[in-house]
């Protein structure tokens, strides 16, 4: 269909943008791992240089004593003019756990806005050189080597996560988060923003329309069961979703009740989640040092896996189309891997996590969805929904279970949706903000040019292809049939598998028609 090349080139923009600042992730994730190896956890204990007055562990939180001096402006009991220091309860101040200001005050150094850069972080800048050179090594050797590591990474996680889990409920408040995380809150559904997030985080947790999954689909053998394989993996990354949510919120509950805040309020938003209220639960477990090291190489391992299936789509996508890159793979992924580190630069200066949250706002929300409805309206409506169901039928040898279901969902319903929710996010718009701070103007204006890149791709690339496609010829009319319609050699690689749209060599008479409803056509030789 070389009438929506654009689609895919706005997928891999989209993928190349997030792989700049996901490995400054990935880079707190080494901090966190080198800190572990000691005695006692840094972001454990209240005391340090970087701590302030308001930093309280779990230990002495309920009975404070608070010096006059920070009681300026704040209404207790009827008083508003302190003249000594007095007692007061945890509950009435909001004060700080030690792994909040760990990462706030120690690890990022956060300035009060983007606009004041700060000075570079050294150390998260040799964590980001060490990220970016474990993700060539990697990956210079192609995906059927890094994807060996995934039997390990895949099955890791669920043992940390119960352990975390066990470990958070024995907590106090924590069966209060569990609570609050259980108690449906219907007027939130009136909030578009909440609907908008929920599709961006399926998008993130499916890898859906990032380009990943087609990269990865093409080194499938033709018969490959992509059907079992795509519901398995819904039904197994709901039930995970759900796990997870009783781990985080028994530990939000938890810090909730030491800190005297609210429990929406209790980290911030983003990486607070990881990099907060984690490290503050596994700073309470028996070796603590130890399980900080599992949790964190857990966390990296699942961050290398994302990168890689990003950066894998990026690449996959420009051997196809530049023969360069094809003939010099290993210097092309060096030099890629090499201008994404150059652009994370700034993420790893003092203001780095505002720069970090504005890509991630602008660039991955909108532009994803954007790509999503292009990619199933081109299935859908432009190659058909009924020739779709027959390629799977001939892959997998018979129709997908409810196809029904699946033609009306890919036809109509999801496309509807996801549209709804283009439209909703567009009207009640917000800006950027991070920890309750409001970004300038001229940051809202690089957060949409980082959007625009890749979604002006789509008809950016059908303009082009209108003008100048061989067969673009003719009316408006005629140039769109002629290039919406697939190549002639369209079908499955193998010569010998009957394919009732091919347009070249017959298939052998011998074999059975793969429309058949009683026989497979798939080959166990075929490739794609």
């Amino acid at each position: 269909l070389c009438f929506f090349p654009g689609v895919g080139f706005c997928m891999m923009i989209i993928s190349f943008m997030v792989c700049v600042y996901y490995n400054v992730i990935i880079a707190y994730s080494l901090h966190f791992i080198f800190n572990s190896f000691t005695s006692t956890l840094p972001w454990s204990t209240c005391g340090n240089d970087w701590n302030t007055e308001f930093c309280r562990t779990n230990y002495n939180i309920m009975n404070t004593s608070v010096n006059y001096t920070q009681l300026n402006n704040v209404s207790y009991m009827g008083h508003k003019s302190w003249t000594e220091s007095i007692d007061v309860n945890g509950s009435c101040i909001q004060f700080n756990t030690s792994s909040q200001e760990y990462f706030s005050r120690k690890v990022l150094r956060l300035t009060d806005s983007i606009a004041t850069l700060g000075g570079i972080q050294w150390e998260l800048l040799g964590f980001l050189a060490l990220a970016w050179v474990i993700v060539f090594m990697c990956l210079f050797k192609g995906v059927k080597w890094s994807g060996k590591v995934v039997y390990f990474t895949a099955t890791f996680p669920y043992v940390v996560l119960v352990i975390l889990l066990i470990r958070g409920v024995m907590e106090e408040g924590a069966m209060d988060g569990i609570h609050y995380y259980l108690t449906p809150n219907i007027t939130r559904l009136q909030d578009v923003k909440v609907w908008s997030d929920a599709a961006v985080q399926i998008f993130y947790s499916l890898g859906a329309a990032w380009g990943v999954l087609l990269s990865y689909s093409s080194l499938n053998k033709f018969n490959n069961n992509v059907y079992r394989d795509a519901v398995s993996i819904c039904f197994v990354n709901c039930c995970t979703s759900f796990l997870a949510g009783f781990v985080v919120f028994s530990v939000l509950g938890a810090l909730a009740f030491q800190t005297g805040r609210d429990i929406e309020d209790v980290v911030d938003q983003g990486a607070g989640l990881a990099f907060v209220a984690y490290p503050a639960a596994v700073a309470n477990l028996p070796i603590a040092p130890l399980w900080a090291f599992l949790f964190f190489f857990m966390l990296l391992n699942l961050g290398l896996d994302s990168q890689f299936g990003m950066i894998e789509a990026v690449v996959s996508g420009l051997l196809d189309e530049v023969s360069w890159f094809r003939k010099n793979r290993v210097k092309f992924l060096a030099g890629l891997c090499f201008v994404q580190f150059l652009l994370a630069i700034p993420m790893v200066t003092e203001s780095g996590m505002y720069w970090v949250t504005l890509i991630d706002w602008y660039a991955s929300g909108f532009p994803l969805m954007c790509a999503a409805v292009c990619e199933i309206i081109c299935i859908a409506w432009v190659y058909g929904v009924d020739r779709f169901l027959y390629d799977i039928r001939c892959m997998i040898g018979h129709k997908p279970f409810l196809w029904p279901w699946w033609k009306a969902t890919w036809s109509c319903i999801t496309p509807i949706c996801i549209f709804l929710i283009m439209t909703a996010h567009l009207a009640f718009y917000s800006p950027v903000e991070y920890n309750k701070i409001v970004y300038p103007s001229w940051a809202e204006v690089v957060g949409w040019l980082s959007a625009s890149a890749s979604i002006l791709m789509i008809p950016g690339w059908a303009i082009y292809q209108l003008n100048y496609h061989p067969r673009a010829k003719g009316s408006l009319p005629e140039r769109l049939a002629a290039i919406s319609r697939c190549d002639a050699d369209w079908g499955p690689r193998d010569p010998m598998i009957p394919y009732k749209y091919r347009k070249q060599a017959e298939p052998l008479k011998s074999r059975v028609h793969c429309c058949s409803s009683t026989e497979s056509c798939a080959s166990d030789l075929s490739d794609p």
